[in-house]
């Protein structure tokens, strides 16, 4: 650890920090407003540590904002220790690349580069406030998506069994639908003193696999019956929206956070969700692509309200007729579409 002893009394001198986190760890660094390294030190990643490394920063000087990498994974703990005592945070991202690869890498110096990017207000972010009940669901949802994967798994692996399964238990199954399939798996009857057999083999992993479906869709059904109320008691007018459902709710209640007030226009919640389109303007050519950052899951959760309104809505296809008469592909219009509905949906999760 290298420290520079403050040249002016704490309360005279202006301290911006810098954390970079891990799971076991997390480095701090201190700057004043000139710019310079004050030190920097490790602790470990315990609510104690947290208190040291608080009480390291601000035995500094008037601490005036803290930037953290990864403020939703390894420093949420961090995170909800700071916000707690008030102190105001910055979510940062990594340094980029061609920093990186001139200024090197080390815990040390990404927490440098943590500081100076907080103080200087450039590529930061407000963190989401990781308690309440947005972060109730959010948990709840990662259960649920975890089942969802793991139920589709199962499918794929019983349809990849029935293809090289012996005739007999081939034909018996290819032609059923997917309830059917599921039910007539699960109530096999393998002969298990035969198993060096691959017909009872394949019957014997066909009804574990059907099985194992038929218990991931009770835990989704269960996940469901508690989600759908949650949703409704945070937001009830968000899926009063035509083409919005649990699954699309849920999500973008998630990528918006508890503390909504963090974003500050709808551009940048359509940013947010990798629907804002970027200039790609040169000379006479004046042209956007597409957005291939920001959440991805919510960008998904547009684009399923698009397909829904295209459907089912009068006003989109109206729109979607004109635009194509206009010359646009059906692939800009959804764009255009998914642009429209992040501004709509925006004023839904940020009320006035």
């Amino acid at each position: 650890m290298t420290t520079i002893a403050p040249e002016s009394t704490p309360d005279q001198v202006q301290v911006a920090g810098g954390v970079d986190t891990h799971a076991d760890t997390h480095t701090a660094a201190a700057i004043d407003t000139a710019g310079r390294l004050l030190g920097h030190r490790q602790f470990p990643a315990t609510a104690a540590g947290y208190r040291q490394l608080l009480a390291w920063l601000r035995a500094f000087g008037a601490l005036l904002v803290v930037g953290i990498e990864g403020t939703g994974v390894y420093g949420a703990g961090l995170a909800r220790h700071l916000a707690a005592q008030g102190v105001p945070m910055l979510e940062v991202d990594r340094p980029d690349r061609k920093t990186r690869r001139f200024a090197g890498k080390s815990d040390p110096l990404d927490a440098e580069a943590a500081a100076r990017t907080a103080l200087a207000r450039r590529r930061t972010g407000i963190p989401k406030q990781r308690s309440g009940e947005v972060e109730a669901l959010r948990n709840l949802r990662v259960a649920r998506r975890s089942a969802i994967d793991q139920r589709a798994d199962c499918q794929r692996r019983i349809k990849a069994l029935i293809v090289t399964a012996p005739e007999d238990l081939r034909a018996q199954l290819r032609g059923l639908t997917g309830v059917r399939l599921i039910a007539t798996c699960a109530a096999l009857r393998p002969d298990t003193a035969r198993i060096g057999d691959p017909e009872q083999a394949a019957k014997t992993a066909l009804r574990s696999l059907a099985r194992r479906h038929s218990a991931l869709t009770e835990e989704i059904d269960d996940l469901d019956a508690l989600i759908g109320p949650l949703i409704e008691q945070i937001n009830p007018d968000l899926m009063a929206r035509n083409g919005v459902g649990a699954d699309v709710a849920g999500q973008l209640l998630v990528t918006a956070g508890q503390n909504t007030d963090r974003l500050h226009s709808e551009p940048a919640f359509a940013m947010l969700c990798g629907a804002a389109p970027i200039p790609a303007s040169s000379g006479k050519t004046n042209r956007h692509r597409l957005n291939r950052g920001g959440d991805r899951q919510a960008n998904a959760a547009l684009y399923r309200v698009v397909l829904c309104r295209m459907r089912w809505d009068p006003r989109t296809r109206a729109y979607v007729e004109r635009r194509t008469k206009e010359g646009l592909s059906k692939k800009d219009i959804i764009r255009c579409l998914k642009r429209m509905i992040a501004r709509e949906l925006y004023y839904v999760l940020r009320p006035a």
